[in-house]
C-alpha cells in the first residue's frame, strides 16, 4: 500500500509539473496570473509528502533494499 502510495504522488509530481510548464507558457509577462507559483506551491507539498513517506517507510522496514550482493547482518 505504502509503494502504490508513493508511486501515485509521482505522478501527481510530473502532473504538477506539466501544469506548472502550461501555465508559465500561457501566462508569458502577466504578471496579475499567478497560476505557476501556486503550481510550485502544490509541487512542494507533494514533495514534502512524499519524502515524510519514504522516511516512513525505511524507518518501519517497509520499504529497503535487497541486492544480492549484500549479505546483510
Amino acid at each position: 500500500m505504502l509503494k502504490a502510495t508513493i508511486v501515485l504522488l509521482m505522478l501527481a509530481l510530473v502532473a504538477s509539473l506539466g501544469s506548472g510548464f502550461y501555465y508559465l507558457m500561457l501566462d508569458q509577462g502577466n504578471k496579475e496570473q499567478r497560476r505557476t507559483v501556486h503550481s510550485l506551491g502544490v509541487r512542494l507539498g507533494i514533495a514534502a509528502v512524499l519524502l515524510a513517506l519514504v522516511i516512513y517507510g525505511v524507518a518501519t522496514g517497509q520499504l529497503g533494499h535487497v541486492n544480492p550482493w549484500d549479505v546483510g547482518p
